[in-house]
């Protein structure tokens, strides 16, 4: 009698007619096309059972148990691999999870899958790294409302760490010449490369949970278009407003509360897709500050990120005063770009202002100009070297109500 045609298992109708011609195919004689056929319909049937009816994982404790089991060991044999009594008693009683340390140690050296392990079909372990998970600000983090609070940050680093790096786009997402001594940014020598990082990952997190109105364009972004900006700073919510601003022009403008140790007031860096995300710290909570460093990271975008994703700016204004520090031709470029936006060095030299800076001169230029009196303040005040003068008219306070909606 001839076998019946072996048709594809695309139903549960057919799985269960495959499985009722295996079971009259059992006794089949070795190499008889019977066999062939029985050979054939198991493969089709265990593919299909893959598919639809995978197994599930045995529970890590489980799977840990029943290789204490096995090797006869007890939950002191797994101090080495856990760190001590207390955490593998919590471990086994379910009351603390699993770190990837844990893991990795107890994959090598009891054998126990690491996919078993990571509860997930064919996972395997991140990428070995140079970082020290350890060193990350990871209680300040949590402060800040970054991560999430709980204890045992040292043990959970890697894991806390990691899930940062993936809300920012992966490991990748960030300029490579982040990770290693940065000549050409205005940073402060005693940076703490961790914290810098978390940051910048943080900065790309938060923007990547929204989306902008528009594509950044290169070249749209000009002076007089960089004026228009200013111009809203005349406004009681200027702040809110130019991030609404520079949001339509495509360009994402993110206040991040600074860690300890940053010294940082500003950032401008690309997003992977060439999407530019200018931060600010504002860790001097000032109109004149805010309006020189959003114009002087924006120049950053407009002057020296031209095409280019792995630049990236990171700014202490502090060190403009500093004459110890040497100069960096970008930084001073920028620093240009945002004065001549800000109040054009024409407009600047015919004012007598310098020699007359009183509070009254100070709001007559600003209506002149049509910008907030704080702009005109702190010019003055960096120009005479005199931060006493004008304390009142710098906008004290007047920024991180507006912006301070963005922290996560």
């Amino acid at each position: 009698m001839m076998n019946a045609a072996i048709k594809p298992i695309r139903s549960e109708e057919d799985y269960n007619a495959a499985l009722a011609r295996i079971e009259s195919l059992m006794d089949a004689e070795k190499g008889s096309p019977e066999a062939d056929s029985l050979e054939v319909l198991a493969t089709l049937v265990e593919l299909y059972e893959e598919q639809h009816f995978p197994m599930d994982l045995p529970d890590p404790i489980e799977a840990i148990r029943f290789r204490m089991d096995q090797a006869g060991l007890s939950p002191r044999d797994l101090v080495p691999f856990m760190g001590s009594r207390a955490k593998v008693s919590e471990v086994l009683s379910g009351k603390r999870p699993l770190t990837l340390h844990m893991i990795r140690a107890l994959n090598e050296h009891l054998g126990i899958p690491a996919e078993v392990l990571l509860r997930q079909q064919g996972a395997s372990f991140p990428e070995t790294s140079e970082e020290d998970w350890s060193k990350f600000p990871l209680a300040a983090m949590a402060k800040l409302g970054w991560i999430e609070k709980g204890r045992d940050f040292k043990d959970r680093a890697e894991e806390i760490i990691r899930n940062l790096i993936e809300r920012a786009g992966g490991s990748n997402a960030l300029p490579s010449i982040l990770y290693r001594k940065n000549d050409g940014t205005r940073q402060n020598a005693n940076m703490d490369p961790y914290a810098l990082k978390a940051w910048c990952w943080q900065l790309f997190a938060t923007a990547r949970e929204t989306s902008l109105p528009v594509v950044y364009q290169e070249g749209s972004i000009t002076k007089d278009v960089a004026r228009n900006l200013v111009k809203l700073s005349w406004s009681k919510e200027g702040p809110k407003l130019a991030k609404e601003y520079l949001a339509n022009k495509g360009i994402y403008l993110i206040y991040l509360q600074h860690l300890p140790r940053t010294h940082l007031d500003g950032a401008a860096l690309k997003l992977p897709n060439g999407t530019p995300v200018i931060g600010l710290t504002l860790r001097y909570d000032r109109l004149d500050n805010f309006w020189f460093c959003v114009c002087h990271e924006l120049a950053h975008v407009v002057l020296h990120m031209k095409g280019d994703t792995e630049a990236i700016f990171i700014d202490d204004l502090s060190l403009r005063d500093v004459k110890t520090v040497e100069l960096d031709d970008k930084e001073c470029e920028a620093d240009q770009w945002a004065q001549e936006v800000l109040i054009s060095s024409e407009i600047w030299n015919q004012s007598s202002i310098c020699s007359k800076p009183t509070p009254s001169e100070v709001v007559e230029l600003a209506h002149e100009l049509g910008i907030h009196p704080a702009i005109i303040a702190g010019r003055v005040r960096k120009e005479l070297h005199d931060y006493r003068l004008l304390t009142h008219y710098v906008g004290n306070g007047e920024v991180r109500k507006h912006l301070e909606k963005v922290i996560v």
